[in-house]
């Protein structure tokens, strides 16, 4: 499973590279900050909205301690999906939030 620390997440987003974040926690937990841009689908959700993703687009799968969004990640690795696990999820995002 390919990973990015929280830390190369925010330099790439620093340096203006448009990435497509999907935050796998639940909408409460979002609603407390999320990565700006980060789209919010719920892991329980994913196989139901998965159909919403692109196939040809690679996405940064972030929760809050990347135990989920490793699951997302294999998850949807399995169905032909490009993804990345954000390692330690959003305790060690130290980078601005929506």
């Amino acid at each position: 499973m390919k990973q990015f620390t929280a830390k190369e997440v925010e330099n790439l987003l620093k340096k203006g590279k448009a990435l497509n974040v999907i935050d796998v926690r639940e909408t409460d937990e979002v609603a407390a900050g999320k990565i700006q841009g980060a789209v919010n689908i719920p892991l329980g959700l994913l196989e139901f909205r998965m159909n919403e993703l692109d196939k040809s687009k690679e996405y940064i799968m972030v929760c809050r301690s990347g135990g989920r969004s490793g699951r997302a990640t294999q998850f949807l690795n399995s169905y032909g999906y490009k993804t990345i696990n954000m390692a330690g999820g959003m305790i060690a995002w130290e980078g601005s939030v929506d």
